[in-house]
């Protein structure tokens, strides 16, 4: 599961209006509490990219191939106390129900942690499905190279930036 910029703001009106709607949430000010949890998931994207660029930094100073790039980017998350992958979601979730208790944008929580976390989870799992979904497509056009190559690697990225422009995800 992977987390896309331009998904941000609709996963910010999805998790305000799911919360406060249903009375999970009161908040007092509502552009504000949508701005706490866009800088959540900001804020995780951040850190996943400086991950991304440690892990690659450390392949190129091991000479290490470019497919230990995932175990070595888990290494690292995992000493940062942070989660990649499908873990990202209930790391994301949880940093949202931290935020909701110390908010002074949030009024009131009648919901208890077990059910935001329930809630935060179900949204961010269906608008985080789509990298699974593109992953499908890319390698679709890709059944011609042997994966774990070079060239599969550099194709795999020039069709990923197509299908994400296809779908409006880049």
């Amino acid at each position: 599961m992977r987390l896309f910029a331009s998904k941000i703001p609709h996963i910010t009106d999805v998790v305000t209006k799911t919360l406060v709607d249903a009375g999970d949430l009161e908040i007092s000010n509502r552009d504000e509490f949508k701005r706490d949890i866009e800088a959540i998931l900001k804020e995780y994207l951040r850190k996943d990219r400086v991950l991304t660029e440690a892990a690659k930094d450390m392949l190129e100073a091991r000479g290490l191939p470019y497919s230990e790039l995932y175990k070595t980017k888990r290494q690292l998350a995992e000493r940062e106390d942070f989660a990649i992958g499908e873990d990202s979601v209930n790391w994301i979730a949880n940093q949202l129900v931290e935020m909701f208790m110390q908010s002074q944008f949030v009024e009131e929580v009648f919901a208890d942690d077990t059910a935001l976390r329930r809630t935060l989870k179900e949204i961010l799992r269906r608008n985080m499905q789509a990298d699974d979904d593109l992953d499908r497509e890319v390698r679709r056009h890709l059944k011609h190279l042997e994966e774990g190559t070079t060239s599969f690697e550099i194709e795999y990225q020039k069709q990923l930036e197509l299908v994400k422009r296809k779908h409006g995800l880049s």
